[in-house]
């Protein structure tokens, strides 16, 4: 019985080890693609996304202006790529608009995702304004859990970032293994400015967020996002008066995040 015992616990030892190792392999493979892909565009890493993952590939768009260029991209391009968005329920009216907009414009549906437990419902469970009294909680209950249950049936998801947004994204690749969702990331934009994104949606004459043109640079939740002024960072309207800047996607939330000091057209 042990000889039994300890001959499977070798074999399920070796299964384990040659299963770690091909995931190991598998990740290096794509931090590898993600430095070949460095100078390629948007749209070529697009496909080449498409080509490599099909039907396991999805895009999460937060509607922002990095967003509405791969929107505009996988729309004029008519790439089959899976769209959802994270409907927190505390999103700006002119955001609803936009996603309806968006999809009028280029003909696909965007799903909304939305947490296991509405605004009031959270009020109820962990208090009113949560978002007032710990928005990392609130980021994680309304954005983080959400998306996570969503990732898990994808072999890998397009984000907007840019690595010049902040300093947690500053070594951010093309494609890249996601150790937060364990997944492929694949960032299409990173290499781009804020000028690029901007010339890119007026050449194309892309639909955008409206607040953009009123000093919203970054928009989120409403409660969470404030107007910007001449000088500030983009994303310091975003949970004014907290060290905080990232919602948790795209970090873990364990502390204060640095920001870049770009300027007004980085």
């Amino acid at each position: 019985m042990f000889q039994e015992f300890a001959m499977g616990s070798v074999i399920t030892g070796r299964k384990m080890t040659m299963t770690a190792t091909l995931e190991e392999q598998g990740r290096q493979d794509i931090e590898e693609t993600g430095r070949a892909l460095e100078g390629n565009s948007p749209l070529e890493i697009l496909r080449w996304a498409t080509d490599a993952y099909g039907p396991r590939l999805t895009f999460a768009t937060g509607f922002g202006a990095e967003g509405c260029v791969l929107l505009d991209l996988i729309g004029r391009h008519t790439l089959p790529i899976d769209i959802f968005t994270l409907d927190t329920g505390l999103l700006f009216p002119e955001t609803y608009d936009l996603w309806r907009r968006l999809e009028s414009r280029y003909g696909f549906t965007i799903r909304g995702v939305g947490p296991e437990l509405s605004v009031e419902q959270q009020a109820t469970v962990l208090g009113p304004e949560l978002w007032t009294r710990d928005p990392d909680q609130c980021c994680d209950t309304r954005k983080v859990t959400p998306l996570t249950a969503q990732l898990a049936g994808f072999d890998a998801w397009i984000t907007a970032i840019r690595r010049d947004q902040t300093r947690t994204r500053v070594s951010a690749l093309a494609v890249e293994w996601d150790q937060k969702f364990a997944l492929a990331k694949v960032n299409p934009l990173v290499r781009w400015t804020k000028r690029d994104v901007w010339a890119h949606l007026l050449k194309h004459e892309v639909p955008y967020n409206p607040l953009h043109d009123r000093g919203y640079p970054s928009v989120g939740c409403v409660p969470c996002t404030s107007r910007v002024a001449a000088g500030e960072h983009d994303r310091s309207g975003r949970w004014r008066g907290t060290a905080k800047t990232e919602c948790g996607l795209h970090v873990d939330v364990t502390g204060a995040d640095q920001v870049t000091p770009s300027g007004p057209l980085a």
